[in-house]
């Protein structure tokens, strides 16, 4: 247990001294986005999420540097497996902030990072553990199909349901401590080092992130959370996990797919409250925003970790073991 939470701590130290150096740093390069979601637009320093990615890197060196010297025991393998996949999605979300990568072209990449997690998973279990029904054997489906598309469409769900401040990372936090506890309560030393370093991660970035946020994941961030969600649930063999967690994504991902995927523009009335722009439900934050007849970005954002904290409970009920 104190390795793991060994682990937490220092993506939390490393994930939050970064982004305190990364802000001026990134400012002064220019490297900043619009608030859009505030009265005149303020510019924000944005990849802010390449602090997520060193911070929960750390987490991870410091379990390879306990296995190696303390005895710390879990498959190395896998997590080198998840390591590579998740490094070279966050490689794309830098790209993609820089270069701006087309759409298409960014929900297709992650497939071919899939590739050591498929490999891994090849010479290992090929089931699923499904609330109820318990573990059902997909065979060679879920080696080139599943594994592939959990990793591209969980990297590009996370980047869709996102813009405001605190949301990213703040629901990644909830859906990483959901699986940590789940992680623990099954003795799963792999999704427990992987779950509690993002979350570790995530909480240092969110000093910084939160209302009023002076620095935005960026892409390298919000599509960081997503590979890493999907390698966590992969390595533990609790995909369905994972998808109760992102269910919230998934909702946005349909509302937006029948709207063809359109920008989610919302207006900022005289009173701080977000309103969709012409009344019109383009993305699941206009339903809340409907629903309240209004709302403050704040609140907005409590509101979807509210939601998300839900389908938390929902993941500890159906698998944790006291």
């Amino acid at each position: 247990m104190m390795y793991f939470i060994a682990c937490a701590i220092i993506a939390l130290v490393v994930a939050f001294a970064l982004t305190k150096l990364l802000i001026p740093r990134l400012e002064r390069a220019g490297m900043t986005g619009k608030d859009e979601n505030k009265q005149g637009n303020p510019e924000v320093a944005e990849m802010g999420g390449l602090a997520i990615v060193a911070g929960f890197s750390a987490g991870l060196l410091l379990a390879i540097f306990f296995n190696s010297f303390l005895g710390m025991e879990f498959n190395l393998v896998y997590v080198l497996a998840a390591v590579i996949t998740i490094h070279t999605i966050a490689f794309i979300g830098i790209v993609d902030d820089l270069l701006s990568i087309p759409q298409w072209l960014k929900a297709i990449l992650p497939l071919f990072a899939a590739v050591p997690l498929v490999a891994v998973k090849a010479a290992g279990s090929t089931a699923i553990a499904l609330p109820v029904i318990g573990m059902v054997d997909f065979g060679v489906i879920y080696i080139i199909v599943l594994v592939p598309l959990a990793i591209a469409v969980c990297s590009n769900l996370t980047n869709m349901l996102a813009g405001f401040n605190g949301l990213e990372a703040g629901m990644g936090a909830v859906m990483f401590a959901a699986l940590g506890l789940v992680a623990l309560s099954l003795g799963s030393s792999e999704m427990s080092i992987l779950s509690l370093s993002m979350l570790g991660a995530l909480l240092g970035f969110l000093a910084f992130n939160m209302h009023p946020a002076r620095v935005f994941p960026g892409d390298v961030g919000t599509l960081t959370i997503g590979v890493v969600l999907a390698s966590t649930v992969i390595i533990g063999n609790l995909e369905s996990a994972g998808v109760i967690l992102m269910a919230p994504y998934i909702v946005e991902f349909f509302i937006k797919a029948i709207n063809r995927f359109p920008h989610t523009h919302q207006e900022i009335r005289a009173d701080g409250r977000l309103h969709p722009k012409d009344g019109r439900v383009r993305g699941l934050v206009h339903v809340v925003m409907k629903a309240f007849g209004g709302i403050t970005e704040r609140n907005l954002v409590f509101a979807f970790l509210a939601i998300e904290m839900v389908f938390a409970l929902a993941v500890l009920a159906l698998y944790i073991k006291i």
